[in-house]
């Protein structure tokens, strides 16, 4: 059968399959059939969207779809994707469904939907969404479009940003200046109010959405600006979130950039130092540098490493009981207190932590020395297991015993291009290189 969803949601061009208006509707109308036969009553839902042009009428659309099925359907108006998940939960509506294509381009837009819990909805309830759109034709009751009750969008935002202060803890930003960088997105007016509220000097920019300019050179996909705005303001810190702020990365006093791995070093001492770092664990992906492997061990905490995704994440995280993960991207989890990743939240938790350990955000990150990394890509005529390949596994081993142990070899391949990907991490650049290049020829002269 044909998919919509992908790994995290729907997504792709607005106006165009499947983000035209009719499949729009037709996806709200079988969510909200889905959830009436379940509940033994018609849904609440909650929508949010982020700042692209298209997000308004494809929010009306969906709300169309539902409520033609009977559903009852509210707008946060532009909120956050953890916003949205924890209106959900806060009040108690049956489903909250975003409307987001989170770092993508304006003209990309996306809907995914989270249950009460923060999951989004399961594999079988997106097989059954599919089935509909493409076997039965538009719903009886569906209506062209529907105006959206934006009544209480102001007390679920509102809402939110106390949670967001609560779950961080009690903490004072009187006399830090810090810079926001909203990437012209769903943080827009939400990051500057909370940082305000904690007696921060806020400095924003790209804050001025005009629906097209999102992500734009902006964000934290293009952080060069907000690094120069650091230097040039003397501020103590910036903060960059993408469009629909799930992720965030900083950059220190000097306009250095603090990753996502950066990140996860100093929430997870400060998390173990308050008891909080259940099983002395933290989780990663493959990408995560080794530095940041050896940087834990130091401190006696493990890191587990999962597939690239914050799907493969949450799953780790839910599954041992950790407390923290996360990429290199930013996109940070805290378990419990979202199973959502929430860029704004990860900046109050940093913030906390180099407060608390009164030192500068560069001073925060000693023990942490990220080593250089090399990628080389090779075009592959077939995606055999490497395991199959002797050449490969006996250069391999070799590659590994350089680097005794202070170093790390991955061989991967993409997802979605025949490519194999060899990623080399190690003390010294030029001896990194030379050995994927090795190890790339090889590939190459076996598949390629």
């Amino acid at each position: 059968m044909d998919q919509l969803f992908g790994t995290d949601g729907i997504r792709g061009l607005a106006g165009e399959f499947p983000l035209d208006a009719n499949t729009v509707r037709h996806v709200g109308a079988s969510l909200a059939r889905q959830y009436t036969e379940t509940l033994g009553r018609p849904p609440c839902f909650i929508t949010g969207r982020d700042t692209r042009e298209s997000g308004e009428w494809i929010e009306r659309a969906f709300h169309a779809g539902a409520i033609g099925e009977g559903a009852n359907c509210e707008s946060a108006d532009v909120i956050t994707t953890p916003g949205v998940a924890f209106v959900t939960r806060a009040f108690e509506f049956d489903a909250g469904i975003v409307i987001s294509a989170s770092h993508n381009p304006f003209h990309d837009n996306g809907i995914k939907v989270f249950t009460p819990s923060g999951k989004k909805i399961d594999e079988m309830t997106e097989r059954l969404i599919e089935a509909d759109v493409f076997e039965t034709p538009e719903p009886a009751g569906c209506v062209d479009d529907a105006a959206l009750d934006a009544s209480r969008a102001e007390e679920f935002r509102d809402a939110y940003l106390a949670h967001l202060r609560e779950a961080a803890g009690e903490f004072s930003a009187s006399g830090l200046k810090i810079v926001l960088d909203c990437a012209h997105g769903a943080s827009t007016g939400l990051a500057s109010k909370l940082f305000t509220d904690l007696g921060a000097d806020v400095i924003t920019i790209h804050c001025e959405p005009d629906g097209r300019n999102i992500n734009e050179n902006c964000g934290s996909t293009h952080i060069g600006s907000l690094q120069e705005k650091v230097v040039e303001e003397n501020a103590d810190l910036g903060v960059a979130f993408d469009g629909d702020a799930d992720r965030a990365l900083f950059v220190d006093e000097h306009g250095e950039i603090i990753d996502g791995d950066a990140t996860l070093w100093i929430v997870a001492q400060y998390l173990k130092a308050h008891g909080k770092l259940a099983n002395s664990t933290v989780v990663a992906t493959v990408m995560s540098n080794i530095g940041l492997e050896l940087a834990l061990k130091s401190k006696d905490i493990n890191l587990l490493r999962t597939d690239v995704g914050d799907k493969y994440v949450l799953e780790k995280l839910l599954e041992t009981g950790s407390e923290i993960g996360g990429e290199q991207s930013g996109h940070i989890i805290f378990p419990e207190i979202s199973l959502v990743g929430d860029g704004m939240m990860t900046a109050l938790l940093l913030l906390h932590a180099v407060n608390e350990l009164g030192v500068s955000l560069s001073e925060a990150t000693a023990g942490f020395v990220k080593y250089p990394q090399t990628l080389k890509n090779v075009k592959v005529r077939e995606k055999r297991p490497f395991g199959e390949l002797p050449e490969v596994v006996e250069l391999s081993k070799q590659i590994e015993s350089e680097l005794h142990g202070q170093g790390r070899l991955l061989l991967r391949y993409s997802g979605t291009e025949n490519l194999a990907r060899v990623m080399i991490e190690g003390k010294d650049q030029a001896e990194i290189e030379s050995q994927a290049k090795r190890l790339a020829n090889v590939i190459l002269a076996n598949i390629g």
